[in-house]
């Protein structure tokens, strides 16, 4: 076999994986070595200050499992995921198919939806402190009108925390999902919707027999996601406090996240090693709630 019959079956060959490489040499040197080496710091004692000061192995995870503080961080961060996304999704879903039927001015409806999500997350936090504020905040102002003369400290109660920042983020990303969903809803076969509406399927039953199951691998993907950003939550509750201390989520730690507490550890407290181990347990938390999500969605039937 001639040189050049060689070189050009090697290119053939090897050229698409030359093609892929940058990806995953750029993964590699920023996605898997920070991992690793965060898991090399877990398992010491380690500070900027005083830099590696010793071999610890498990003993940063046995500590974490039996820190009171990490806990309470830990269902901070489930109830306000729980009350973010699972809205979040449902009514993504709804406003996709509303944005995808027929109306007038349904570019500019579909351009308006994503407006929450370009706004500066700084000014979303500034905005929101001061509608959910006890003396003088809208929400206050409106439930005294319908009776409730008490008004409500909103950071000061972990529920009313959790559900203030929850409104926050679903502010925020809803039409961001919306979006997706909706890029997905439009490769949808419009002979299905048609052979629904003559079989008299209302459009309630339209939406939950076709729509929601051809949406079901995009829905998966928002998902997780969500999932992804609403475990790692951070900027939105640390922008809801207020004072210097922003980062303890409230006089009593009502609304710190996962995030917030490991930001603490980390550049508060001078224990990266230990912050390291909050962030590969946080990691490990993730990628069950991802699976969980994946297999409760592919619950969802296709259509037939």
């Amino acid at each position: 076999m001639r040189l050049r019959d060689r070189l050009s079956r090697a290119e053939t060959r090897y050229a698409p994986y030359a093609f892929m490489s940058p990806f995953f040499i750029v993964f590699a040197i920023f996605g898997l070595f920070p991992l690793g080496y965060t898991a090399w710091v877990s398992m010491h004692d380690w500070s900027l200050l005083a830099g590696n000061q010793g071999w610890v192995g498990l003993g940063n995870y046995r500590e974490l499992f039996a820190d009171h503080d990490f806990w309470n961080a830990f269902i901070n961060t489930i109830g306000i995921f729980i009350l973010a996304t699972i809205p979040q999704l449902i009514i993504a879903t709804v406003l996709a198919q509303v944005l995808n039927g027929r109306m007038r001015g349904r570019t500019f409806w579909r351009m308006g939806v994503l407006l929450p999500n370009v706004t500066s997350i700084a000014a979303v936090g500034i905005i929101f402190g001061l509608i959910f504020a006890r003396d003088y905040g809208i929400v206050n102002w409106a439930l005294g009108h319908i009776g409730l003369d008490q008004p409500i400290d909103w950071q000061a109660h972990r529920w009313s925390s959790w559900l203030a920042i929850s409104i926050m983020v679903d502010w925020r990303w809803t039409g961001y999902n919306a979006l997706i969903l909706l890029a997905s809803l439009q490769a949808v076969p419009k002979e299905l919707y048609e052979a629904a509406r003559i079989d008299g399927a209302s459009a309630w039953r339209q939406f939950w027999t076709i729509t929601v199951p051809m949406l079901r691998p995009t829905i998966i993907f928002v998902s997780i996601v969500a999932t992804i950003g609403g475990i790692q939550l951070f900027t939105e509750p640390l922008l809801f406090g207020s004072g210097v201390n922003a980062i303890a989520g409230g006089t009593t730690g009502q609304f710190q996240t996962v995030a917030m507490y490991l930001v603490q550890q980390a550049f508060t407290g001078q224990r990266f090693g230990y912050a390291s181990t909050i962030a590969w347990v946080l990691f490990m938390f993730i990628a069950v709630f991802a699976i969980i999500n994946v297999a409760l969605l592919r619950r969802i039937k296709s259509v037939d």
